[in-house]
């Protein structure tokens, strides 16, 4: 079987024994197992083993002492030469080697600490952070959170009752256990949950610049409450606008305050617990840019988050009850959605990145940012004219050349395209008189590549 086979991440060459191999079997153990030839050199070439039976012997005993698992060892020949074969199968629970955790990376065995510890232990036990009990007891309930989620979740559990107790009503979600509330409880009912999770904040601010703010709002209380909290303080510095639509008059924010809602709750929900640091939104003159700890879940990429893509919810407890609430939909719809929604606004699309060690999502005001312009495929003299209407209000084709220094011809082309994709209208037909100013965001079209 060894035979042709090579180093990699499911195998390991080792030309003689050494105990500090535990370590690499360990690896093997809380990855995808693998299999180590004691008798190999780094080329796959056998070479001589001492005491090759009584290392037969002792090694399936040193494994279990050492590591706690049952490893095959045997006997495989290679070129007519007899090697060591071990194979570890993986382990469904976490493996540690001296006090210390490894696991296989690559083919480099790496040691996991910290947060990583934390957050693979957790994968082996088949559980997420908000499930595990904290220090606070049902006593730190915030009573008016639990009676406002009964009155929300009544359409989506329609097994509660107005007699149910909290407790009933936590431990039924899974809240509560042995007296103690779970992170998700602390989270989501908790009177103060930061005196228990310390990062579990949010920041909202109206920049002006970079390093000019002029508003900033901390926002704490349990996640009911930092939706509202938040949305309040976004609301604070945009702007609302009145539109008529038959008899009825709509409010348009510069927003859609569906999308931003679904942003804040996003990143209340789907953030990573374990890292410092708050939400931050940053509220600026043509764009809002949201930002959670922690990166997409393993399984996810950004580029799955504008179309349909599987529920992979880093906080399953969190999730569940905000669905019952009615502030989430079908779990994996919610990016979706906040696209969809920009877009009828006649928005340009967010942008979600994965950025500082966190992930962010960026609304954009104006559909006529050079950004945005240059992603719908305008060349850069198209893209400066669009600019100069935005600061004037019109341009001309005479202007257009001036502008560019281009021909007639070039500026007449340019224009037609500008019109033809929904970026400018044209005002009059022909002649001097003819000028082009902005579309509204709703008339301009997806536009396509300039010829």
């Amino acid at each position: 079987m060894a035979e042709g086979l090579k180093e990699n991440r499911d195998v390991e060459f080792k030309r003689k024994w050494d105990d500090e191999y535990l370590k690499t079997l360990c690896a093997f153990a809380n990855a995808d197992g693998g299999m180590m030839f004691v008798g190999v050199d780094d080329d796959g070439n056998p070479v001589e083993v001492k005491d090759l039976k009584k290392l037969l012997e002792d090694l399936p005993n040193k494994i279990k002492n050492k590591l706690g698992i049952l490893a095959s060892v045997s006997l495989e020949k290679i070129r007519g030469k007899e090697v060591i074969k071990i194979e570890v199968h993986p382990s469904d629970v976490p493996i540690s080697y001296n006090g210390k955790f490894y696991l296989r990376t690559g083919s480099t065995v790496q040691e996991i600490n910290g947060n990583e510890l934390i957050r693979f232990i957790l994968k082996k036990q088949n559980l997420t952070w908000d499930a595990i009990p904290s220090e606070a007891g049902i006593d730190e309930i915030d009573e008016k959170t639990v009676q406002k989620f009964k009155k929300l979740a009544k359409e989506r559990l329609p097994e509660i009752s107005d007699e149910d107790s909290i407790e009933k009503i936590l431990q039924n979600l899974e809240l509560l256990k042995d007296g103690k509330l779970t992170n998700a409880g602390v989270l989501l009912f908790g009177k103060n949950p930061q005196k228990y999770i310390i990062n579990a904040g949010a920041r909202a601010g109206r920049f002006r610049t970079s390093t000019d703010i002029t508003d900033t709002v901390d926002v704490r209380g349990n996640l009911f409450e930092q939706v509202d909290g938040l949305m309040d303080a976004i609301k604070k510095h945009i702007s609302v606008r009145f539109e008529i639509e038959g008899v009825e008059r709509r409010d348009v924010w510069d927003y859609p305050l569906p999308a931003l809602r679904e942003a804040v709750i996003n990143a209340l929900i789907h953030r990573d617990y374990l890292e410092p640091g708050d939400i931050q939104i940053k509220i600026y003159d043509d764009r809002i840019w949201f930002w959670n700890p922690g990166k997409l879940p393993e399984g996810l990429t950004v580029d799955m988050l504008k179309r349909e893509h599987p529920s992979i919810p880093r906080n399953r407890l969190l999730a569940t009850v905000f669905y019952f609430a009615g502030l989430i939909e079908k779990w994996g719809s919610g990016t979706k959605r906040i696209v969809e929604l920009c877009k009828e606004q006649g928005l340009p699309e967010p942008d979600f990145k994965e950025e500082m060690g966190g992930f962010s999502v960026v609304f954009y005001k104006d559909i006529y940012t050079e950004e945005h312009l240059r992603k719908l495929g305008l060349n850069e003299r198209q893209i400066k004219a669009v600019m100069y209407v935005k600061e004037r209000g019109r341009i001309t084709n005479k202007e257009y050349r001036e502008l560019c220094k281009v021909s007639e011809r070039t500026a007449t082309r340019d224009l037609s395209h500008l019109v033809s994709v929904g970026i400018f209208r044209q005002i009059g037909t022909t002649g001097r008189g003819t000028e082009y100013k902005l579309s509204r965001h709703n008339d301009a079209k997806d536009a396509i590549k300039t010829p």
